[in-house]
């Protein structure tokens, strides 16, 4: 019979540890796995990130996780096997395509169990890249992050329903949340992007990549005939020139030079979220999840998002924002209006509304404990014909306590 460590050792695998919602819930995990008695293992190659690792007591690996070539991907299995035997690790998380490949290699032969987690519809445009993304389907568990990415994988790639488990990502309300953004914060930012005393802020956060959809609501700006209103394009556009270039351009023949500023990168979002009188998310292509609807609800903004993906799981239409056809500029400009057309106490509703639905649903706490769920049902099966039944993890669950706008 194999030996089953006391601790769980719970290796996470993931590209880098940059600023998106898929690091961002690596190191959610992490650190609930350590407060739940676990170790906390994240392989990545880096990333801005990594200092945060030692505060919750997590251990850093690095290897060069992010490479999509064969020949290094290949080379990471041994590494990876080695470390698992090294470790003793109990379960290997595999969160992105490549890593996946290497991860459920690596596993082969060893006491670890393999799961995955798929954070996107991944293009499919031939056979090659069907192979490819399908790493993300190998897993004993497959967690996806929207009902949109479940329907995704049963699809593509043949997942029975009892393989896969949907966990949406949690934001941390403590962070999120008005009443924990300070007016010195507002100041500060607002100086720094030079905004308008008195403007109507519309703000679009998200990478500079095409299908995130800038273009259209620079259109939807023009459409508008307004000179109170201020947009804000939040994001870097990661060596992607020739788009940034191609929306300069539009700014400029449009003559919204004086109203729309693209900016680079934000380290204080709930402070930006607070700018905004409106948020918008305007992608060309469904999200698998979309963390910008979310964050936003959560600051009680009215949020503006295409009508697809995983922001039809967050929004509820009517009640907490509006979803608008993707790439229609025309309905996302009349959108625009209705939000700026709120009186006080109807952004008052819809703030507490909002609030309240992203407090029950999506909350990092929710995320953590379904995660830690995934890792316990797996364990089980182990731990309890060893140990008699014992119970893998040890949390201490708990809910924020959270406060409605009307509060």
């Amino acid at each position: 019979m194999n030996s089953v460590p006391v601790q769980p050792v719970i290796m996470q695998i993931i590209p880098e540890l940059g600023p998106g919602g898929a690091e961002q819930g690596c190191i959610d995990m992490a650190a609930a796995l350590t407060t739940a008695g676990a170790q906390a293992i994240i392989v990545s190659h880096g990333g801005s990130r990594i200092h945060e690792l030692a505060r919750i007591g997590a251990v850093h690996i690095d290897l060069p996780v992010h490479s999509k070539n064969p020949l290094v991907m290949w080379q990471n299995i041994q590494k990876l096997r080695t470390l698992i035997k090294r470790y003793n690790v109990s379960i290997v998380h595999a969160r992105s395509r490549a890593p996946a490949w290497s991860a459920w290699r690596a596993c082969k032969n060893t006491d670890a169990h393999f799961i995955t987690t798929c954070h996107a519809p991944y293009n499919i445009a031939n056979e090659a890249k069907r192979m490819y993304n399908g790493a993300v389907a190998y897993g004993e568990i497959v967690i996806a992050i929207s009902h949109y990415v479940a329907i995704y994988l049963k699809e593509n790639y043949r997942i029975s329903e009892a393989r896969i488990r949907i966990i949406p990502r949690g934001i941390a309300l403590e962070k999120f949340h008005p009443t924990a953004v300070t007016p010195e914060r507002l100041i500060t930012l607002s100086k720094k992007w030079r905004i308008p005393d008195g403007a109507n802020i519309i703000m679009m956060p998200g990478r500079i990549t095409r299908w995130k959809g800038h273009h259209v609501l620079i259109d939807a700006i023009a459409r508008l005939h307004r000179t109170d209103v201020f947009c804000v394009l939040i994001g870097s556009d990661q060596g992607r020139n020739a788009y940034r270039q191609e929306l300069e351009e539009a700014i400029s023949s449009k003559n919204l030079g004086s109203r729309i500023r693209i900016v680079d990168h934000c380290n204080d979002m709930p402070a930006a979220y607070m700018l905004a009188g409106v948020v918008v998310s305007a992608s060309t292509d469904p999200e698998g999840f979309g963390r910008v609807p979310v964050e936003a609800q959560a600051m009680g903004r009215p949020i503006i998002a295409s009508d697809h993906g995983g922001a039809q799981e967050t929004i509820v239409r009517g009640e907490t924002g509006w979803l608008v056809p993707p790439s229609d500029p025309d309905a996302l400009a009349q959108a625009i209006e209705e939000a700026l057309s709120l009186t006080a106490n109807q952004r008052a509703i819809l703030a507490t509304r909002a609030m309240a639905h992203i407090a029950q649903h999506f909350t990092r706490e929710q995320m953590c404990d379904a995660t830690l769920d995934v890792y316990a049902e797996i364990l089980q099966k182990k731990i309890g014909k060893a140990a008699g039944g014992q119970q893998p993890f040890h949390t201490q669950r708990k809910s924020p306590d959270i406060k409605t706008a009307a509060e």
